[in-house]
């Protein structure tokens, strides 16, 4: 078995430079906050509360605290709250964006803002060990609401905003919610649908009031007037806050998350201020995070990277918190903050990629040949340049050049002017997406990680970006490969148990700390990066013996920009095929441009020439799968492009975009035996979910096609044996 960890590693890397194109975004920020702090001026004092003095020590700038573990108090988000409501008292903690003009909230306030409401959850009648729900999109005031559940030793346990009213139903089951704080009437009415379910939940709070003034509000309350109440019975509750708030330790429960459910259904992942804070801590000194930095919270709450990019390293770091108006304005919203740490996965990437590329097809001629000619440059010198290696004089010129007429623009379009740290993870990105992105002087890098890690397992360091591998152990990790090539980590991330399921928990951590990843890959003997190949699971065997990694050929084909979504079959068969679902936007303008009339998704998906740009795609994926020897005999044989995009109301995909390989194959079993059988066309109905809850029914004949393959040598199935 192999095995790494930090220990074998230089101690610390350089810093990717910083890449300003505009001032716009640092002037922005400056009127914002002094806005802000006019106001603040113009308040009256608040009345001190009695409460233990946080030390200020010696903590540098860069890493703000280095105290033993849990020493000086900061072993929960309250503290670190409390702390940062002293030493930044000023410095911006929350913007939010709301009827076209951003707020803003310092650290001050922000503590203010969580006491008032963690003393009207007392005013509730909220119990330590509680569990309480949080749903809505990304507001100050839900990341406000689970600090405030920490606060009286209550659980948070946010929930995905999207999701259909039974899969509320069955968390809020299962962890036992007594109380909800949701965002408007919608998730309100989710609840409410399904109430006769849930027996133990005793009260929602809510922040928009609009469409609520004739509900029964006998279990409905106002989060403002929550937060009236909390101010008003200050001194019956205070004493019991801070008794609650000072008991919190290290090893309590901090927040519970649950898995996308890619398998099954979801577990509820149980983690601990340590887990969060270690990890916190660790990260923010690996990328050298700065109170300084601003990102833009527009992920799902419920997902574990949100939770501690927003909350675990925003309250170690002290950095400010953005949240865009909404998802419709969150490009603009983006342009606006100019983040400086940013994480996004990879489909959102491509989304941008394929929306610049669709803009410059239907650009003027100069401003084509201009974007082509600077672009072919850049993808020659721009990751060199990044990394600090040596690069020409008249090339670094000319990239200059480009930085002024090309890239720069480009940079504050797309909002990543002021990037310094960028991530993508969940799945393999593109090559060419992955470079064209730091080409442009953006440094974007990738992690690997997952939800019972406390987000990360392993980090690219600067200056050893690559696409094909996913970095060294993070700080503090370590990372082995059994036997199987399964990867296996232990940290001081590595989550509690599995909420009420011990099982699972057995058979995922082992007594002494490692957890299974689920993932086969292998470690680079050279540089020490790990590389990961699949989902250990899906890595089969096809009918000859050949090796059968579907997520390797997905990948591949969702590079291209009108691929959306592909599942590829073949364990235990002679060859493999796959589904392929079409990018809308990017389909629906190739075939503006080429005068092609549609009507529908599924009129444009069953179009001839779609098909056969699809079928363009997959060949040349065949050709590029064929160059790898243990992979050539995964090439796709037979394809079809479905008639419905795969959804998660339908169960095909998780919450997270992941995609659910079982359940895609049962429902569509009639076209993965068409595909097999030799048919040259199949009809099938399919139950579709719409917006509002309602099922439907849609009825299609796809056109199964041929695809060109490359002859596999016999190697290939001698390297998988």
């Amino acid at each position: 078995m192999a095995s790494t960890g930090q220990a074998g590693r230089k101690a610390s890397w350089t810093t990717g430079r910083i890449c300003y194109n505009s001032l716009d975004c640092r002037k922005f920020h400056a009127i914002v906050d002094s806005d802000r702090l006019a106001k603040a001026q113009s308040e009256p004092e608040p009345s001190t509360r009695d409460a233990a003095p946080v030390p200020t020590g010696p903590w540098e700038e860069t890493d703000l605290a280095k105290p033993p573990e849990g020493a000086d108090g900061l072993v929960s988000i309250p503290a670190l709250l409390h702390r940062n409501a002293i030493r930044f008292a000023d410095a911006p903690a929350y913007r939010e964006k709301e009827y076209g003009i951003w707020q803003s909230w310092s650290w001050a306030e922000t503590e203010r803002e969580i006491e008032a409401l963690a003393l009207g959850l007392l005013n509730l009648g909220v119990a330590e060990g509680d569990f309480i729900a949080i749903i809505g999109r990304n507001r100050p005031y839900l990341y406000w609401a689970m600090v405030a559940a920490q606060m009286v030793g209550a659980v948070p346990v946010p929930l995905y905003q999207d999701s259909v009213a039974e899969e509320m139903a069955y968390v809020m089951g299962h962890c036992g919610a007594r109380f909800a704080i949701v965002s408007d009437q919608e998730q309100v009415d989710k609840l409410i649908e399904v109430q006769e379910h849930l027996h133990q939940l005793e009260h929602m709070v809510y922040l928009d009031p609009r469409g609520l003034r004739k509900y029964d509000h006998s279990r409905l309350h106002l989060y403002s007037h929550v937060q009236q109440q909390g101010r008003a019975a200050q001194e019956e509750f205070r004493p019991e806050l801070e008794r609650r708030r000072g008991g919190l330790g290290y090893d309590d429960i901090c927040v519970m998350l649950y898995t996308s459910g890619t398998t099954g259904k979801p577990k509820g992942v149980v983690l601990s201020n340590r887990n969060i804070i270690e990890t916190a801590r660790a990260t923010c000194a690996f990328d050298h995070l700065r109170r300084e930095e601003e990102i833009l919270a527009y992920l799902p709450m419920a997902w574990v990277g949100d939770f501690i990019f927003s909350v675990g390293q925003a309250y170690w770091a002290g950095f400010c918190t953005n949240c865009p108006e909404s998802e419709d304005t969150m490009m603009a919203d983006l342009r606006e903050i100019g983040p400086t740490y940013y994480f996004a996965p990879p489909r959102i990437f491509e989304t941008q990629l394929t929306t610049v590329m669709i803009r410059m097809e239907d650009a003027g001629r100069l401003k084509k040949w201009l974007f082509d000619t600077f672009m072919a440059h850049a993808r020659k010198v721009g990751p060199a340049i990044l990394d600090g290696k040596p690069v020409g004089a008249w090339d670094r010129l000319k990239y200059r050049l480009g930085d002024l007429l090309v890239y720069g623009p480009l940079k504050n379009v797309l909002g990543f002017s002021r990037v310094r740290v960028g991530y993508t993870a969940g799945e393999a990105i593109g090559p060419e997406i992955f470079d064209f992105y730091r080409s442009l002087g953006i440094n974007l890098k990738q992690l690997y990680g997952q939800t019972e890690a406390s987000v990360f397992i392993t980090q690219q360091p600067d200056g050893e970006v690559r696409s094909d591998t996913v970095g060294v152990p993070s700080p503090g990790v370590e990372v082995e490969i059994r036997d199987n090539g399964e990867v296996y980590y232990r940290s001081p991330g590595t989550f509690v148990e599995y909420y009420k399921n011990p099982d699972s928990t057995a058979n995922t951590k082992d007594p002494e700390g490692w957890v299974a990843t689920g993932d086969a890959g292998f470690f680079e003997p050279d540089t020490g990066h790990l590389r990961i190949i699949d989902r250990a699971k899906d890595v089969a065997k096809m009918a000859d013996g050949s090796l059968f990694a579907p997520k390797y050929v997905e990948n591949k084909l969702k590079f291209y920009p009108n691929i959306l979504e592909a599942v590829v079959f073949g364990a235990g068969r002679e060859t493999c095929c796959a589904f392929v679902n079409i990018d809308l936007s990017a389909v629906g303008n190739w075939a503006e441009r080429n005068n092609i009339a549609y009507a529908s998704y599924q009129e444009l998906a069953g179009h001839p020439k779609v098909l056969d740009m699809i079928q363009g795609h997959v060949e040349e994926v065949n050709r590029s799968v064929a160059e790898d020897e243990m992979l050539s005999a995964c090439q796709v044989h037979r394809f079809l492009v479905l008639h419905k995009e795969l959804d998660a109301d339908d169960g095909e995909l998780t919450r997270t975009r992941k995609v659910r390989r079982k359940i895609i194959g049962e429902k569509f079993a009639d076209l993965v035996e068409a595909l097999y059988d030799g048919s040259s066309s199949i009809y099938t109905e399919t139950e579709v979910t719409y917006e509002d809850g309602r099922k439907g029914r849609i009825r299609a004949t796809l056109e199964i096609r041929d695809a060109a393959v490359v002859p596999v040598r016999a190697h290939a199935r001698e390297a998988a044996e």
